[in-house]
């Protein structure tokens, strides 16, 4: 029996901006490629309307202003083994920000069609 306690699925979130880089390309799609080669199962970028962060300066959507650094999330869930894996390389690329773990519990994973095929 395994002493383990750790939950089996994590929801992993990574909180950045719109303007971060790296090499001169969106942090964001870097990261979510890397998360892709590393075999994550699935992650979703958020961008969003308004947001601050540790400089609590409020980024807002503004018609009026050209550039802007809106709050950018990149939400993953997976087994906790792969979160494990995944996160020291997300941790050296994130410079300013914030990542945070949670427990998840799944429901459902997967396609209708794939639903449809186990009821026959």
């Amino acid at each position: 029996m395994s002493t383990d306690r750790r939950p089996k699925w994590l929801r992993l979130r990574i909180y950045i901006g719109e303007s971060d880089k790296y090499k001169g390309k969106p942090l964001y799609m870097h990261i979510l490629k890397l998360l892709k080669e590393s075999g994550i199962r699935g992650a979703t970028v958020y961008r969003g309307i308004a947001g601050y962060g540790s400089h609590s300066l409020i980024h807002t959507v503004n018609i009026l202003r050209l550039s802007e650094d809106l709050p950018i999330v990149i939400e993953v869930i997976d087994e906790s083994h792969k979160i494990d894996k995944v996160l020291p390389l997300i941790e050296d690329l994130v410079e300013e920000g914030l990542i945070t773990i949670d427990p998840v519990r799944l429901v459902y994973y997967g396609h209708k069609k794939d639903k449809k095929e186990k009821k026959s």
